[in-house]
């Protein structure tokens, strides 16, 4: 029996991954179900932020990937009303798979051109209704969402939302009553082995693996080292896409006292995530939501508690003695978790080691998040 062919468009696919969680979710989805699905996937030839191509990558042209799955790598000349219609006409798929909602050329233009075709379509939000989200660029993104159902874009659409109040911000600037699937995002298919760190009273490392932004809180999460006593070191990877914030950040950095020290040290590829993880304590990362935190999964994963805000699908961290998901609204708890951490000796950090190591199994043993993925393309 021939599998079912996914059509996918995605601003951004590996081998980038600049552009963070919206890459990770997808290729874990085609990692999980590339034996069941046979997927094409439409995207840009370069990174988020980048200007040079992939090497090595022929563009607008379908390649095969290592795993089997084909991608067109579209060149900026590449992408037009003409190459969409053609790779929708011949590439007979049973349905498409839309990552994102305000791309024009990744997003709109793919659904707007696919009306009439019956095949089965979804959208997958990827948080950008989140509150965090939408408190940037609001009026844009309220008006583009008043137009697009006006226009009925997302007429007969199914939509994928990753947990319940995902689900609920798609009625409510969507459609009221929207087809929505609550399908958990899927974890990364191969988990390192847990390496041990040394925990010594009275010493932290701590680390944050995602874009220095507003919506990450990597001001605040600076801010909340300033009367912490212990030595602590905080390293960030991950891009500055905003100088301005950038700034704010040095600024706060510059004030803190000698025994904590804050570093930026670039960006890291995802293949790399597990080692950066394994040589810190924990992961520090108050941001102000997400859909689902590949990430935080991957600390915990690696028995790395997390210290983290309470707007993730990541919660009762405490109780598992995993971490702790905590109030943005009350900055002085993530000083009081951090100095916790600091003070613990390596025998009481090893307890909250294994705590995280037991809450991330408990996720990947999870078998339902994968036959939900399967059924989102199903007639």
């Amino acid at each position: 029996m021939d599998k079912p062919k996914v059509l996918v468009f995605i601003d951004w696919y590996l081998p980038g991954y600049k552009a963070g969680g919206p890459v990770r979710s997808l290729a874990n989805l085609v990692d999980h179900l590339r034996d069941r699905i046979d997927f094409h996937i439409v995207t840009r030839n370069t990174d988020y932020t980048e200007n040079a191509p992939y090497a090595g990558i022929t563009p607008d042209a379908w390649t095969t990937l290592p795993g089997g799955e084909k991608a067109w790598y579209a060149s900026e000349a590449g992408v037009s009303r003409k190459a969409w219609k053609r790779i929708l006409k011949e590439t007979g798929c049973d349905a498409i798979y839309i990552n994102g909602l305000y791309s024009w050329w990744f997003n709109i233009i793919p659904l707007w051109l696919s009306r009439g075709m019956g095949v089965r379509r979804v959208v997958a939000v990827r948080g950008m209704l989140a509150g965090g989200a939408m408190r940037h660029g609001a009026l844009k993104k309220l008006l583009f969402l008043s137009l697009a159902r006006a226009l009925d874009l997302y007429k007969g659409v199914r939509f994928q939302a990753t947990n319940e109040e995902e689900a609920k911000d798609i009625r409510l600037y969507i459609l009221k009553h929207a087809e929505v699937r609550v399908v958990p995002n899927l974890a990364r298919k191969v988990v390192a082995a847990v390496q041990p760190i040394a925990k010594a009273a009275g010493a932290l490392r701590l680390v944050s693996v995602a874009r220095i932004a507003v919506e990450k809180n990597t001001l605040l999460a600076i801010a909340c080292l300033r009367h912490v006593k212990g030595q602590v070191q905080f390293n960030l990877y991950g891009p500055v896409y905003d100088g301005a914030y950038w700034a704010k950040c040095q600024a706060a950095i510059a004030e803190l006292p000698a025994n904590v020290a804050v570093k930026h040290a670039g960006t890291v590829p995802p293949a790399d995530v597990p080692m950066v993880l394994a040589a810190h304590h924990a992961l520090f990362m108050p941001s102000a939501g997400e859909n689902f935190g590949h990430t935080m999964l991957e600390a915990l994963s690696a028995g790395r508690p997390l210290l983290i805000s309470d707007r993730t699908p990541w919660r009762n961290l405490a109780q598992d003695h995993a971490g702790w998901d905590l109030p943005l609204d009350r900055p002085e708890v993530f000083t009081e978790a951090v100095e916790r951490l600091c003070a613990m000796d390596q025998q009481e950090y090893g307890q909250w080691s294994g705590g995280a190591l037991a809450r991330a199994k408990r996720c990947l043993d999870d078998a339902g998040p994968m036959e939900a993925s399967m059924g989102l393309f199903e007639a």
